[in-house]
């Protein structure tokens, strides 16, 4: 016997005024300063990588 599951409306950001509880960023200053930090990181590794691939 196969469940028949509910439609699931998950959202990528979540918008302050919105009480849901299905997302996966919140708007907020921890989840920017996050990802600059990602962000900037793997421009830095491609950098690291290329560079490598220059000299080496």
């Amino acid at each position: 016997m196969e469940k028949k599951q509910g439609k699931e409306d998950f959202e990528v950001v979540k918008n302050p005024e919105n009480n849901k509880r299905n997302y996966i960023f919140q708007k907020d200053g921890i989840t920017k300063k996050t990802s600059a930090f990602v962000i900037i990181v793997l421009v830095l590794l491609i950098i690291a990588v290329i560079l490598s691939g220059i000299f080496l």
